[in-house]
C-alpha cells in the first residue's frame, strides 16, 4: 500500500521546532480578501471541490477486488481551545460533501471502558478506512493536554505518550493515510466574546458549561501544554498547521485550502469500469 501524501503547507504557519504561541497572531487573516462576498464565494468553491475530490476517493475505496484496499484516505485532526471553532469548521468546510465517505469522530473524556485500555485504543478504531475522509473533533492529543494540566500524568509519562503518538501517526501515514493536523489558534479575548455570546443566546446557552470557566482559568497552562505537544509531534510526514481562528472566515478558508491541497496531491481518478459499458445506450421506452 502506498504511503499517505505529505501536504505542502504554508511555511509561515507550519510548526517547526520549539513553539511559542504568543509569537503567532490569532487575529491574523492571511486567507481573507478585502471582500466578504468574495471570501464566501471562494469558500463555496473550495467546498464544492472537496466534495468532487472526496467522491473520487470514496469511489476508489468501493472498487471491486484488492484495489479497494489500496485506495487513499484522509484524516483531518482539529484541535483548539473551547470555542475555537472545531464544529463550525467541519460545517463550513464539509457542508457540501455527500455523507458517503465523510465522517466526524468527536473525542470527549474517556469512558471507563476506554480508560481500561491504552490511550490510543479508542482513537485507532476511528481512523479512516480506504477511501474515507474522517474529521477528528479533538483527538488523541487530548491525552497529552488535559491530564498534563490537571496533574493526571507526569512529564515522563507525557513524553512517552508523545513518542507513542509519533509512532502511531507514522504507522497511519505508511499505511496510506494522508494526515492533516490543524491547531485552531484562538485568543483569550476572542474566547471571552464567544463564551458570552453563548450565554446571551437562549438557543446556544446549552453549549455553555461551568467547566468551561474552570478550563479558561488555566489558559496559560493549556497554551504551554499545546506548545510542548505540537512542537514534539510536528514531523515531515505529519506537520502541524497553525490556523489563526479569531476570524471565522479566515479559519474556514485556511482549513479548506489545506484539505483541497491534500486531496489534489493524491491525484485522484475514478476507478476503472467494465469496458462493456462504453457506448451503452439506455432505452427510453
Amino acid at each position: 500500500m502506498a504511503a499517505g501524501r505529505r501536504v505542502k503547507a504554508d511555511a509561515a504557519w507550519t510548526v517547526r521546532g520549539p513553539l511559542r504561541l504568543a509569537d503567532h497572531d490569532p487575529g491574523a487573516r492571511p486567507a481573507r480578501s478585502s471582500s466578504r462576498e468574495a471570501d464566501q464565494a471562494r469558500l463555496e468553491a473550495l467546498a464544492l471541490e472537496i466534495d468532487r475530490l472526496q467522491t473520487l476517493m470514496w469511489a476508489q475505496g468501493q472498487a471491486p477486488g484488492p484495489q479497494a484496499a489500496r485506495a487513499p484516505r484522509l484524516l483531518l485532526v482539529l484541535q483548539g481551545m473551547d470555542t475555537s471553532g472545531k464544529d463550525g469548521t467541519a460545517r463550513a468546510v464539509f457542508g457540501r460533501c455527500s455523507p458517503l465517505g465523510v465522517r466526524v469522530a468527536a473525542f470527549k473524556a474517556p469512558t471507563e471502558e476506554e480508560r481500561a485500555r491504552d490511550f490510543l485504543w479508542r482513537v485507532h478504531a476511528q481512523v479512516p478506512r480506504a477511501g474515507e475522509l474522517v474529521i477528528f473533533n479533538r483527538s488523541h492529543y487530548e491525552d497529552v493536554l488535559v491530564p498534563v494540566v490537571e496533574g493526571g500524568i507526569d512529564a515522563a509519562e507525557r513524553d512517552r505518550r508523545l513518542a507513542q503518538i509519533k509512532a502511531f501517526e507514522r504507522l497511519l501515514v505508511e499505511s496510506g493515510t494522508t494526515l492533516l493536523k490543524c491547531f485552531l489558534h484562538l485568543s483569550k479575548a476572542e474566547q471571552a466574546r464567544r463564551l458570552q455570546a453563548r450565554l446571551d443566546d437562549p438557543d446556544k446557552r446549552w453549549k455553555f458549561q461551568a467547566s468551561d470557566l474552570a478550563t479558561r482559568a488555566k489558559w496559560d497552562a493549556y497554551q504551554a501544554a499545546y506548545e510542548t505537544a505540537l512542537a514534539a509531534t510536528s514531523t515531515a510526514q505529519a506537520p502541524w498547521q497553525l490556523i489563526p481562528a479569531d476570524s471565522k472566515s479566515n479559519r474556514n478558508l485556511m482549513v479548506a485550502e489545506r484539505v483541497v491541497e491534500a486531496l489534489r496531491a493524491l491525484k485522484l481518478q475514478a476507478p476503472p469500469t467494465d469496458p462493456a459499458l462504453a457506448g451503452l445506450r439506455i432505452d427510453g421506452d
